[in-house]
């Protein structure tokens, strides 16, 4: 399948910045799973290219002069190939799948998560992977606006609202209290009619000595719908961009991500 993608970030400040610094993540990899076929990243400056220790390709972009705004534009098409029950080619990656069993801040299961991890069935195989992420998803109702980047698992559950990235989070949380390896996974996906859903979270559970790649907001497996960006622990390990500035006071943000399937290859 085609992906094409579109990807539109401007951050405007109230007060003139000094100095900034970004990391990007907002380039795929060609891999077993995917193909890039073209791919652009236009940005107010010179970009440093990278790679983060999970293997994500890792763009830096500094900006010295004055500025009261940052524009990020993406532009790309990927080819994406399906994959039999969520089953990734590739093997372990560069961090051994013992990281991926460690909880994070935002990743850290309270006692209410703790026991309604171990009110699941073993997550031994992709059939009870899939059941969590039901599970999960009826616990907390798909909602924006009602969470941001700071709200931890924990916080999520108890709320019992969230987003794509809360999904993943609680997931991750369930997994490594039953002491299995899961990572974070943010990319693009084919949203059909909710455009709003383009730009997307999921994970990688470690099963059978591979990685089975699943969308916990949808309760299914990752696919040729999916272009993926960058793995990590959480969300602050793959987001898309992360940085500091001296001065600009409040910010506000505006992001436009459109995702478009071209069909399937013959």
């Amino acid at each position: 399948m085609q992906l094409a993608i579109r990807h539109d970030t401007v951050y405007r400040y109230a007060a003139p910045v000094h100095y900034s610094i970004q990391q990007l993540r907002l380039a795929p990899l060609t891999t077993s799973a995917q193909i890039v076929k073209h791919w652009h990243v236009d940005a107010p400056g010179k970009i440093e290219t990278s790679r983060d220790a999970y293997g994500n390709a890792l763009m830096t972009l500094v900006i010295s002069r004055q500025h009261k705004e940052i524009r990020l534009r993406v532009r790309g098409e990927v080819e994406t190939i399906p994959l039999a029950d969520g089953r990734l080619p590739e093997g372990e990656g560069p961090i051994p799948t013992h990281h991926f069993t460690l909880a994070t801040r935002l990743t850290e299961a309270d006692e209410a998560l703790t026991e309604f991890a171990h009110s699941l069935a073993p997550l031994d195989d992709a059939a009870a992977i899939l059941d969590a992420a039901a599970r999960i998803t009826q616990r907390v109702q798909y909602e924006s606006g009602v969470t941001d980047v700071a709200h931890t698992a924990a916080d999520v559950f108890a709320l019992g609202r969230g987003v794509c990235q809360d999904h993943a989070h609680v997931m991750l949380a369930l997994c490594r209290a039953r002491g299995v390896p899961a990572r974070y996974v943010s990319g693009y996906f084919d949203p059909g009619d909710v455009p709003e859903m383009a730009s997307h979270a999921w994970v990688d559970v470690w099963l059978d000595n591979g990685w089975v790649t699943v969308d916990v907001t949808h309760a299914c497996f990752a696919s040729e719908k999916y272009c993926r960006i960058a793995v990590g622990r959480d969300y602050e390990a793959a987001a898309p961009v992360r940085g500091r500035r001296i001065g600009g006071a409040s910010e506000t943000l505006d992001v436009s991500v459109k995702v478009s399937a071209q069909g399937a290859q013959q």
